[in-house]
């Protein structure tokens, strides 16, 4: 065998050999809304939720985000999701953020699952956080860098049968907008 098909057989057989420990983003984003305070609490009574690791968010006069993440009930994976936001007024800056929507019960799950669910304007979600200034809706507000997202303290209860948390993950957003986020759901 010649050296570069021997360094490449080595290769594939130390990658496929070794058991791969990448980190999870939906058990990280788990893992934090868990360990925040009350959202946790959400997990024991709620018939499900929809999950989204990562939404960027940005806007100069007009803004957007869009994240994509995955629908849950008795902690099982059952679909998938997107999330697609238009804001307009006074904004500037970018963000990134983990959202939670659960649902109370199984037709607050079935009116998000049954097509395209909408937030007005008015939903909010109570942001998550430990030593930083942030605040989140779909009205539009501002948000800052959360600091201890591990060791953060949260209040929120049902609205209509739904419980919004965010966490900001980075970034910096000052705005005064209005908006409302766009959900799509595809069973799995």
């Amino acid at each position: 065998m010649r050296t570069p098909t021997k360094a490449a057989v080595f290769f594939l057989f130390l990658v496929f050999s070794v058991p791969v420990v990448w980190a999870d983003k939906y058990d990280d984003a788990i893992k934090i809304f868990k360990n925040a305070g009350e959202s946790g609490t959400f997990f024991e009574n709620s018939y499900g939720y929809a999950l989204f690791p990562s939404i960027g968010k940005g806007g100069i006069g007009l803004g957007g985000a869009y994240g994509e993440g995955r629908v849950y009930t008795a902690g099982v994976h059952v679909g998938d999701t997107s999330m697609t936001q238009v804001t307009v007024g006074w904004q500037l800056g970018g963000q990134v953020y983990s959202q939670i929507i659960f649902f109370q019960d199984q037709r607050a799950f079935d009116e998000f699952s049954g097509g395209n669910f909408e937030f007005g304007a008015q939903a909010t979600a109570v942001a998550i956080t430990a030593g930083a200034s942030a605040t989140a809706s779909t009205t539009g507000s501002s948000a800052g860098l959360s600091g201890g997202k591990n060791n953060a303290n949260t209040v929120g209860n049902y609205q209509k049968g739904l419980a919004v948390f965010s966490v900001a993950k980075g970034g910096l957003m000052y705005e005064a907008s209005i908006g409302g986020q766009k959900f799509n759901y595809t069973p799995k």
